[in-house]
């Protein structure tokens, strides 16, 4: 484990494979952690990829810097955080590979910076929120998957995370995946990620910044009004979205190929959920892999 300084964060990752191949940077998602990439590292590092994998802020051993930031989870902080650790690390570019948050991440410098991203792993499809038409309701039976959402709305539901975040978490995770039949081991292996001071404030933040229930970071702002504008991804796109997935089933990813304006393909992966890269480890690396050989049979296209 290693630690780089941004301006706002000391943000602990991983950093696998050689120093000088291709750069990717992997990135999880709520509520899951750097665990969650356990088994595709070895075959990217295998391939002769550096691999970093950080811990996104709130999480596990990454901390902010100052008392006085705002504790955001917005989605503006979670792209310049992704920004600033590949200034920190001196990446000028790298392949961007992530899921939930971490996907949202992702796309975010892959539409707002794409000299940065020299291709794009997102899991779900095109992850930036549409924060001015948060409360268009959806139907009743996508509605009631994001229970967990509307409950930390209010105190009630803060209260509820600070007291029982881990089965609150491990809920989740049941709920998500349905069909993974994930371990204690496994479980215990994420959980301690949970425990970071930040973590609840984060959180929270998040899930009422994007209903329009929270202000945001105001350093943050010029980014979210980039935003608000859904701008289009044009760098070499893979989307992948588990075909199990208990909250954000295949078909919320469907006919979302006018966001991605370059070389693009959607897979939908059977037997995998919302944890597609620690439940579906092999086809998550292999995205990466194709987008690394842009002369392969399976670069992405129309």
């Amino acid at each position: 484990m290693r630690t780089v300084d941004t301006d706002v964060l000391r943000i602990a990752y991983d950093d696998h494979g050689p120093v000088d191949g291709p750069a990717v940077i992997l990135l999880h998602g709520f509520p899951y952690d750097i665990r969650a990439f356990d088994a595709v590292v070895p075959v990217l590092t295998a391939a002769g990829c550096r691999v970093i994998v950080p811990f996104l802020r709130g999480y596990g051993p990454t901390r902010f810097l100052s008392d006085d930031t705002p504790r955001s989870g917005q989605q503006a902080a979670l792209g310049a955080d992704l920004l600033a650790l590949m200034d920190a690390l001196r990446i000028p570019s790298a392949i961007l590979a992530g899921y939930d948050w971490g996907g949202r991440a992702a796309c975010i410098v892959a539409a707002l910076w794409p000299v940065r991203a020299a291709g794009l792993v997102s899991v779900t499809g095109y992850n930036i929120q549409n924060i001015a038409a948060a409360n268009r309701p959806a139907a009743p039976e996508r509605e009631r998957r994001y229970w967990y959402q509307y409950y930390l709305h209010g105190e009630r539901g803060r209260a509820g995370l600070t007291a029982n975040r881990g089965t609150f978490c491990r809920l989740l995770w049941a709920l998500w995946s349905p069909i993974w039949a994930f371990d204690d081991a496994t479980w215990a292996g994420t959980a301690p990620s949970f425990d970071n001071p930040d973590f609840v404030d984060v959180v929270v933040q998040s899930y009422r910044h994007r209903f329009g229930l929270a202000l945001g970071d105001p350093v943050l702002e010029p980014i979210e009004q980039r935003l608000a504008a859904l701008p289009p991804i044009t760098v070499p796109t893979i989307v992948l979205h588990g075909g199990d997935d208990g909250v954000a089933p295949p078909e919320t990813s469907d006919g979302e190929e006018h966001r991605f304006t370059g070389p693009y393909r959607r897979v939908v992966v059977p037997g995998a959920g919302h944890n597609l890269p620690q439940e579906a480890p092999g086809p998550f690396a292999q995205a990466v892999l194709d987008l690394l050989s842009p002369r392969s049979p399976d670069t992405p296209g129309r």
